[in-house]
């Protein structure tokens, strides 16, 4: 159990850093970050009603439809149970390298 939540809490930090790294390159956004345990859909919602922000940025894994039917969707449940608009940032599709670079 230490060991994972050590883990998590790596990752969590990671995750931060990156955000508040982003948001750093545009004056004037404030960012407010926080850790919080359980379902994640449930969670986002409850902090999102919390806080009252301006704007909800998520990330999407990029499921298809099959996957996103069997595991849902949070980015989808949150965008429909939160009351600021939600922006979801799809993962970059990874390319396929050739010599050239493209």
């Amino acid at each position: 159990m230490a060991t994972t939540e050590m883990y998590n809490d790596g990752v969590a930090g990671s995750v931060m850093e990156k955000g508040m790294a982003i948001c750093g390159e545009f004056g004037g956004v404030k960012v407010e970050t926080m850790v919080e345990g359980g379902d994640a859909k449930d969670v986002i919602c409850r902090m999102a009603k919390k806080l009252g922000p301006d704007l909800l940025v998520m990330g999407s894994h990029g499921y298809g439809r099959i996957k996103r039917a069997l595991l849902g969707s949070v980015s989808h449940h949150c965008a429909q149970n939160v009351e600021c608009p939600v922006l979801v940032v799809k993962k970059p599709k990874s390319s396929l390298s050739t010599a050239d670079g493209h």
